[in-house]
């Protein structure tokens, strides 16, 4: 059975591009600081979010979690939103390698954080080391935070003089749904992560930007988690490819998922408020039964969709995803919601 994909945009396979270029790649030791490839991808990284350095990692989950020992000391704390990623999706990683705990604020349904609970949470005697952002936001339904609300809580950073991180994994998302540059998306903070294995579909591989001084002491904390690499050009390589030619074709991927929340909603069973899609992820509630089970059955039928608590169920639209597989997708849902146990 050839089946329709929706769990994530991690699922995305390299394009014929980057896999010519992931052949072709000029590397060198990057440990010894001596990629090439590397360095102009993290040159590039730098340049796209308007900061001073770049340094490559494995991963999102990597990239947050040297942010986190970058700015933070053992027993302090990070705020985040109580749906962030950082918080429910990378293993604890923060307190088990950091000693550094996470106090939670609500997020709101799109992902976004009041200021004033950020205020109220933070604690003094330098104890809140780091407030952290997510955009787009993964359990927020893909939801999208503009400037200005970025600005609101970077200012309360500024005024505390405690640093923000921006979890930006799909940040590019971001930028294409509102129309504006990343750079711009990413001027109020101090720190930001992107991936390049979502939607940008490379194989593997994160970017961490900031200040040079900041750049230079993650680079430390990366080689501590054992992330120094030697000829990593190979991946870096396509990490230019996906940058360079991945980025426009986002709005494909919101398009779709903008049809299969409006298709979605109109199904018996199905609760689902299609005004908070902004970009690739829909996520919505099964109201009539199991919910693990109905995704069991969505999966005998032909589509793979992941399950997020609850009652929640989470779609993901990317390269590897058409229109056809869209209306299909709604098809089967539709069928399964109507079909008796």
């Amino acid at each position: 059975m050839e089946f329709i994909d929706l769990r994530s945009d991690t699922f995305t396979q390299p394009t014929v591009e980057m896999r010519k270029a992931m052949a072709e790649a000029e590397c060198g030791d990057d440990v010894w600081d001596e990629d090439i490839t590397v360095k102009h991808l993290e040159g590039l990284a730098a340049e796209k979010t308007g900061k001073d350095a770049a340094i490559f990692t494995a991963s999102g989950t990597m990239s947050n979690l040297i942010a986190i020992l970058t700015w933070c000391d053992r027993g302090t704390e990070i705020v985040v939103g109580d749906q962030a990623h950082i918080f429910w999706n990378e293993g604890g990683g923060v307190s088990a390698l950091g000693g550094v705990s996470v106090r939670t604020v609500p997020n709101t349904p799109r992902g976004g954080m009041d200021p004033l609970d950020v205020e109220e949470a933070i604690r003094r005697q330098n104890i809140t080391s780091m407030i952290g952002l997510e955009n787009t936001h993964n359990r927020g339904s893909g939801g999208v935070l503009t400037m200005d609300e970025t600005e609101s809580i970077a200012k309360i950073g500024r005024a505390k003089g405690i640093p923000i991180h921006l979890d930006g994994a799909r940040i590019f998302n971001a930028s294409v749904a509102l129309d504006v540059p990343v750079k711009d998306l990413c001027s109020p903070v101090d720190s930001v992560s992107f991936c390049l294995s979502k939607g940008l579909s490379a194989p593997i591989g994160s970017l961490l930007c900031g200040s040079k001084e900041f750049v230079d002491d993650a680079r430390k904390w990366r080689k501590m988690v054992g992330g120094g690499m030697r000829q990593v050009g190979v991946i870096a390589s396509a990490g230019l490819v996906a940058l360079d030619t991945m980025v426009e074709r986002l709005a494909e991927d919101h398009a779709n998922a903008t049809s299969l929340a409006k298709g979605l909603s109109d199904i018996t069973g199905i609760n689902l408020n299609t005004d908070l899609i902004e970009s690739n992820i829909v996520i919505f509630e099964w109201m009539l039964g199991p919910t693990a089970e109905f995704i069991e059955r969505l999966s005998q039928k032909g589509l793979k969709a992941s399950y997020v608590g609850g009652q929640k169920i989470r779609m993901v639209t990317h390269v590897g995803i058409s229109t056809w597989d869209i209306d299909r997708a709604i098809k089967i849902v539709g069928e399964t919601a109507n079909t008796p146990l």
